[in-house]
């Protein structure tokens, strides 16, 4: 290893973490954080002193509670007052990528059972309380989509987009057990966790403005390393920014260091865009026909399924390293979790049947046109930001009020925040966040009192207006490439 290549740590992953709050429920939000400390970069997380959240008591029933009900009444009251809050928050909730904007009513009657999926979703186990059989139907709707055969593929369906990423890794780590872990400065926190849980070597790769990764540091490094094989995370859709590393481009990169496809391992992480860019023009694309290893994407994200799960997909071929059998199922396992939500296929399997190919490009032309109308407003009023071609998540000047950022559920990290633009994010409600973000800004910079930051660094000088940049806009025929249809 040379001197200059920089390893991914665990002092690392705090710095890499979106800075996040816990919302206080019924409780007006407090201004923790002063507006320099914002200027200067960002915040210091401390355990136990940015925690915030309230504590909802469990109580013991009272002697006589089986005649009065006040237990009943109780649970009641608090649950009343919780539906309240949700429906209060979810109309501010444009800072993450979480779809809400679905109705799941016909499968209450499904609540009633425990499901089960453990084990291996293409063996039956002894355990009949299950739902494979939606499972392994939401996985071949993904393999078609992404391009390999069903008797080539390997997946299962996990209890988060965290759990997609660490078995991606997993699988490349057991694919080349002394391989070398590449992943972009922009990728999510999930992959530098997956380094650190399997001890495996990891170097971080440069960043372009935009986000995407930057190949020319990225064959520094290889060639710093050609003696190893080479496992690299791609992102299709970064965290912070939305950006896109085209997996042809990465796999050209290896091919010019001298990496055949028998030394290298790709894990695609399509959290979010993994369901998009396949409804895009000219937007790259993630097929197993390229020499990847596997792709995950989130489903709680774009599909909108009301609990956090990931879809995993690998070649079936890399999994037999992975396997173990278990007697006490009667099955296999090559799961990160032997117990997985059960309840969770059967929603996006739902989802799937309901909207289809057609249903999800609708909506990905609808939030990316959505997008470039937001970014065009912050532009108009003089405000920094940038939109990523292929994107839905608008860049800009992290605010100054903690209270609005809370209010809103803004991400931010350092001098920037973002908004997702989701499908229940409407023109009206960005309408709303925009001119309350035009209102507090107006008083956060009167009076010359301190001046908009500078993040040309964050979002390119054409993008930045601040008194040190005029910025720029580019027409939105130029910068939006025509979506399919």
């Amino acid at each position: 290893m040379v001197g200059s290549i920089e390893k991914c740590g665990a002092e690392d992953i705090l710095s890499d973490i979106s800075v996040l709050k816990d919302v206080v429920v019924g409780e007006q939000f407090s201004p923790v954080v002063l507006a320099n400390e914002y200027m200067n970069g960002g915040r210091e997380i401390v355990l136990g002193r940015n925690i915030h959240t309230t504590s909802l008591a469990v109580t013991e029933p009272d002697a006589n509670d089986e005649f009065t009900g006040d237990k009943e009444a109780y649970m009641a009251s608090n649950l009343a007052g919780y539906r309240k809050t949700l429906l209060e928050r979810t109309k501010y909730h444009i800072g993450y990528p979480a779809n809400l904007d679905f109705d799941y009513g016909a499968l209450a009657q499904l609540q009633q059972f425990s499901i089960n999926n453990v084990g291996d979703p293409f063996i039956e186990s002894n355990y009949g309380v299950h739902s494979r059989q939606f499972e392994v139907g939401v996985l071949d709707w993904f393999a078609r989509l992404w391009e390999i055969k069903k008797k080539e593929y390997w997946g299962y369906i996990t209890n988060g987009g965290t759990e997609a990423n660490l078995h991606g890794i997993l699988v490349g780590r057991e694919v080349f057990p002394d391989g070398i872990l590449y992943a972009s400065r922009d990728s999510h926190y999930s992959i530098f966790k997956a380094a650190r849980m399997y001890r495996m070597e990891c170097v971080k790769v440069d960043t372009l403005v935009s986000g995407e990764i930057d190949c020319a540091d990225f064959k520094v490094k290889l060639l710093a390393n050609k003696d190893k094989p080479a496992i690299i995370n791609v992102n299709i859709g970064t965290t912070i920014k939305g950006a896109v590393d085209d997996p042809e481009v990465v796999i050209k990169a290896l091919e010019e260091t001298g990496f055949t496809h028998d030394r290298f391992y790709i894990h695609c992480d399509g959290a979010l865009f993994g369901l998009m860019m396949p409804f895009v023009n000219c937007a790259p694309k993630v097929s197993f026909k390229k020499p990847i290893g596997s792709v995950s994407v989130s489903g709680h994200k774009w599909i909108g399924c009301p609990m956090p799960c990931g879809i995993q997909i690998t070649r079936l071929e890399h999994i037999n390293a992975l396997s173990r059998n278990v007697e006490y199922l009667a099955s296999r396992d090559a799961t990160i979790m032997g117990s997985r939500n059960g309840h969770a296929p059967i929603f996006l399997w739902y989802t799937l049947n309901k909207k289809g190919y057609k249903g999800f490009k609708k909506e990905v032309q609808i939030c990316l046109r959505n997008a470039h109308y937001l970014k065009d407003r912050l532009h108009a009023a003089g405000i920094s930001a940038m939109l990523n071609e292929h994107s839905n998540t608008v860049v800009f000047e992290r605010p100054l009020d903690e209270n609005f950022v809370r209010k809103w559920q803004l991400a931010c990290q350092g001098n920037i925040a973002h908004v997702v633009v989701m499908p229940n994010v409407t023109i009206e409600k960005l309408d709303d966040f925009f001119d309350e973000l035009v209102v507090k800004r107006s008083s956060w910079y009167q009076g010359g009192k301190a001046n908009p930051p500078c993040i040309a660094k964050e979002i390119g000088s054409e993008n930045c207006f601040c008194t040190s940049h005029d910025g720029g806009v580019l027409g939105i025929e130029s910068r939006l490439c025509t979506l399919r249809g």
